[in-house]
């Protein structure tokens, strides 16, 4: 699969790095593609480093404003324009969607792939990857978005919310059958 993480490309603490490097590492040993903003900074280094030492592939779609952050030696890389097409070339070349921690860019980039789910313009994965419980919050502000009746679809499935990152690829894989 294709799986589009997600993440911050800020330099982070052990007790996220740490799951975001497990994940890579099953991504890459499954014999998976990151599709990722192709930074290498940050976690987005992280997760790109562990992808490719377990046997991944990289799909990197930078940004012209960043391009000189992107990943060097990587299978593919895409530069976009723009932010909107930044995130329109990383669905457009995703099987599924991982979001790991991060800032706005990262709530921002999930927040669309949900709305696009909501409106049934796709069918794609989503899982939400809730380390150390840093979307606790917005897990509850969902909750409470179902059950106060702004969501027309049930929560489960518009997301799966993942405590752990064994658990979040095995629900990516059943999704995609390959399991």
């Amino acid at each position: 699969m294709n799986i589009c993480v997600f993440l911050s490309a800020a330099d982070l603490d052990e007790r996220y790095t740490r799951p975001a490097r497990e994940f890579a590492e099953l991504l890459g040993k499954g014999g998976h593609t990151l599709v990722w903003g192709g930074s290498d900074v940050g976690l987005m280094k992280v997760v790109a480093d562990g992808v490719q030492e377990a046997g991944g592939r990289l799909t990197g779609v930078s940004v012209e404003f960043l391009a000189a952050k992107a990943r060097p030696n990587v299978e593919r890389m895409v530069v976009a324009k723009d932010l909107a097409e930044r995130k329109a070339l990383l669905l457009e070349n995703a099987d599924a969607v991982v979001v790991m921690v991060g800032g706005t860019g990262t709530l921002d980039e999930a927040t669309e792939i949900l709305e696009l789910k909501k409106h049934g313009k796709t069918e794609k994965p989503v899982v939400l990857l809730n380390t150390a419980g840093f979307y606790d919050g917005l897990k509850e502000q969902f909750r409470r978005m179902e059950d106060e009746g702004f969501l027309p679809l049930p929560l489960t499935e518009l997301v799966f919310f993942a405590e752990e990152p064994v658990s979040a690829l095995a629900y990516l894989e059943e999704s995609a059958g390959t399991r």
